[in-house]
C-alpha cells in the first residue's frame, strides 16, 4: 500500500506549535505523513516541527510556491537569482522538517501571466534555475516534484506533456514531477494518457477533489485515476491536498471563497476513501 499523507493547508499555511494537536489526530486516523507549506517562519519553527513529527513516527513532505518577485522564468537575471535563492532557502527548511520531497509549481511565479503561450526560452530559463537548485537539494537528498497547474493559475505548465518538457529542460536526477488530480481534472483529456506520459519521472501525487473538498465526494474520475496509477506501478505518496477558509490570508491568495467541507471530514473520510481505492486497484 502506498503511503498516505495529508497537507495541513486545510487548516493553515503556517508552521507552528498550534498544529501539534491536529497532527497527532491525523496520526491517530492512520496517516503516514503530513505535508507543510514552506512559508516565512524562522528556522526554529521548522526544526521543532521536524522533531515533533519524527517523535510521533510520521514522515513529512513539503510544498512551495514562488511569485512575481522571484519568478524563475523572468527576463531579469536578478529576479531569477532571487528564485534560486528562495528555492535554496526552502531546501534548508525542508531539511529541518526531515522532508525528502518538495512539491509545487515553483517552476514559475504563481498566477503570474504574460498574455501569451509559454515559449521554449522560458522552459530553458526555468530549467537552469531548477538545475542549480537541485544540485543544492541533492546534498540533503531532497527531490523536487514539480507541479502542473490549471490555466487559471499558471501558463507555463498546465499538462503532463508540458511538465515532462520542463523536467527534461532541468536535466537533473533530483528534478522530477508530481500529478494533481484537481488540476488534471481540468486540463487533461484522460488520466490514463496523462499518467503514462509522466510515469518515467513521477515522484509525488496529490489526491484532490474537483472542488478541493473531500476526495470521493465530487466529480473526479477516481477509478480512472487509481487504476492508471496502479498500471504504471506508482509506489510514492498519495497526499490529500484540500483547502478551507481557516487561514483567511492563504485562502484569499488562492481564491478560496467558501467552505467545501470541514477539514476533519476531509481528513477522516478522505483517508478511508484512499484506502478503499488503493485496495480496489492494487495500490
Amino acid at each position: 500500500m502506498n503511503k498516505i499523507g495529508f497537507n495541513v493547508l486545510a487548516w493553515t499555511a503556517a508552521v507552528s506549535n498550534d498544529l501539534f494537536p491536529i497532527i497527532e489526530r491525523l496520526k491517530g486516523i492512520g496517516y503516514d505523513g503530513v505535508e507543510f507549506y514552506l512559508g516565512p517562519q524562522e528556522s526554529a519553527a521548522y526544526l521543532r516541527m521536524g522533531n515533533y513529527t519524527k517523535d510521533l513516527g510520521l514522515e513529512t513532505t513539503a510544498v512551495m510556491t514562488l511569485g512575481k518577485e522571484d519568478n524563475p522564468v523572468s527576463e531579469s537575471a536578478d529576479v531569477r537569482q532571487k528564485a534560486l535563492d528562495k528555492i535554496k532557502w526552502a531546501v534548508d527548511r525542508a531539511h529541518e522538517l526531515n522532508s525528502k520531497i518538495i512539491c509545487g509549481p515553483f517552476h514559475s511565479g504563481h498566477t503570474v501571466f504574460v498574455n501569451r503561450p509559454p515559449e521554449d526560452q522560458e522552459y530553458a530559463l526555468a530549467g537552469e534555475v531548477l538545475n542549480a537548485a537541485a544540485d543544492y537539494a541533492a546534498q540533503a537528498n531532497i527531490t523536487f516534484a514539480l507541479e502542473a497547474l490549471n490555466r487559471f493559475e499558471c501558463y507555463l505548465c498546465n499538462t503532463m506533456e508540458q511538465l515532462l518538457k520542463l523536467v527534461k529542460a532541468a536535466d537533473h536526477p533530483n528534478v522530477r514531477a508530481m500529478f494533481d488530480t484537481h488540476h488534471s481534472n481540468i486540463e487533461e483529456k484522460k488520466y490514463t494518457t496523462a499518467l503514462q506520459t509522466i510515469a518515467p519521472v513521477l515522484a509525488h501525487v496529490h489526491i484532490s477533489e474537483n472542488d478541493r473538498g473531500t476526495p470521493g465526494a465530487g466529480q473526479v474520475l477516481w477509478d480512472d485515476a487509481f487504476s492508471s496509477l496502479a498500471a504504471i506501478q506508482y509506489d510514492g505518496w498519495l497526499t490529500i491536498e484540500a483547502f478551507s477558509r481557516n487561514d483567511p490570508g492563504f485562502a484569499n491568495a488562492i481564491g478560496v471563497w467558501r467552505e467545501f467541507n470541514d477539514p476533519w471530514d476531509i481528513a477522516e473520510n478522505g483517508y478511508k476513501f484512499i484506502r478503499e481505492m488503493g485496495l480496489k486497484h492494487g495500490l
